[in-house]
């Protein structure tokens, strides 16, 4: 096994908090699904007759992995395998809970996730399947994730296939609560209640792909062109690409074929879309990196 990947528990003295209040040091992972659970069904109980937001982020399937011992060594996938069946059963008792407390068909639920499987952790890191690279990359094995919504009564079993994003889901929220988005600010989420309902579309000019502040693809309809290419994680280069690279990811979704040459044109509107996008993007100071006085 990659030793990155080699999953022991005195490995990790990582603390467990509930707000300020320091529960447990080091943490026992094995029973921090049942427990993030835990804690997510009692505040749904308590919140059950007022409007409310929970935000709900598991630490796993991140590395490392820890299942409880209900899970360990269930599935045919292995460690990975058994934690996704225990998130699976902790999406279950949510659900549960909202039905139980008579609050399902008047709550929105979205499952998504931040990014695709960290490929160097190996059989720990998860698989991005047909999908291109993995987390790290632009390639469609890190952008492209499942996103799941759920709300009886008002959407109806389907997929589609438009694009959406987590940053869509505040506008939405919005949109649904009857409140005004804010026009201070610049704000990049669409309000995507048509894809949630089958009503319509969404009008989205360009979709682009960032790699720390550097714009490496954008995606406009079905075609995504790449101007700089990079694996994962590694020490391989950045490579500029004087001709963009070229994909249909509806028809290749494993960005195999690259058909820069035969869409010229495309490329020409994929380009134009990202002169108007980068005309409207403001720096602003980041939020990682502290400030010293007089720098």
């Amino acid at each position: 096994m990659n030793a990155l990947a080699d999953q022991k528990a005195e490995y990790w003295n990582a603390p467990l908090y509930r707000g300020m209040e320091l529960v447990e040091k080091p943490a026992d992972q094995t029973t921090l699904t049942r427990r993030y659970t835990d804690e997510a069904v009692n505040f749904i109980t308590q919140s059950k007759g007022k409007p409310f937001f929970l935000y709900f982020p598991h630490t796993f399937p991140h590395t490392p992995l820890f299942a409880s011992p209900a899970f360990k060594d269930k599935s045919l996938r292995g460690l990975y395998g058994d934690v996704v069946e225990e998130l699976g059963w902790s999406v279950g008792r949510v659900l549960d809970a909202l039905r139980e407390n008579g609050l399902a068909d008047n709550t929105l639920v979205v499952f998504s996730s931040d990014n695709g499987p960290w490929l160097l952790m190996g059989e720990t890191g998860g698989s991005a399947g047909l999908l291109r690279e993995g987390k790290g990359s632009t390639w469609e094995g890190s952008m492209r994730v499942p996103g799941i919504a759920w709300w009886p009564g008002k959407i109806k079993p389907s997929v589609c296939r438009d694009v959406a994003c987590t940053m869509d889901l505040f506008t939405t929220a919005a949109k649904l609560g009857g409140a005004t988005v804010p026009q201070d600010r610049a704000i990049d989420g669409k309000d995507i209640t048509p894809l949630l309902f089958g009503t319509g579309k969404i009008e989205r000019e360009v979709f682009c792909n960032y790699r720390g502040q550097q714009l490496y693809a954008a995606r406009v309809g079905p075609w995504k062109a790449h101007f700089i290419t990079r694996s994962s994680y590694g020490p391989d280069k950045p490579t500029h690409h004087d001709m963009p690279e070229l994909y249909n990811v509806e028809q290749d979704p494993s960005e195999i074929h690259n058909v820069a040459g035969k869409h010229p044109e495309i490329i020409a509107q994929i380009k134009a879309a990202v002169e108007q996008h980068r005309a409207t993007v403001q720096d602003v100071p980041s939020q990682l990196v502290g400030t010293v006085e007089g720098k």
